[in-house]
């Protein structure tokens, strides 16, 4: 169940940055709140992994899902360009947090 806490609070960190960035710099209250409510929700499920995972697993995998994520986000919602490169890099990024799962 750690580990389900674990993704579903990166999921949750995924939400509100994206929700802040449709914020437009917290100018729109709808958003706004719903980036606060991701924010709590992304928090609080982190802390139920630190519970019972080390903080050194736990916070890479975080943000690494995080991060992912609003590359995703990004790339599908926002139309960000990234170059071949780019993508070399996220998918080490995959990799890496594979890697911290499958050997802690």
């Amino acid at each position: 169940m750690t580990w389900f806490y674990l993704v579903i609070a990166g999921i949750f960190e995924v939400v509100w940055a994206t929700t802040m960035k449709f914020s437009h710099g917290f100018s729109h209250l709808g958003y706004s709140l719903a980036t606060l409510i991701g924010m709590g929700l992304s928090f609080g499920f982190l802390a139920l992994a630190t519970k019972h995972l080390p903080l050194s697993i736990a916070y890479p995998v975080w943000t690494g899902i995080g991060a992912v994520g609003s590359i995703i986000i990004g790339v599908t919602l926002f139309h960000d360009q990234l170059s071949p490169a780019t993508w070399i890099f996220v998918g080490l990024l995959v990799i890496s947090i594979l890697g911290i799962k499958l050997t802690s």
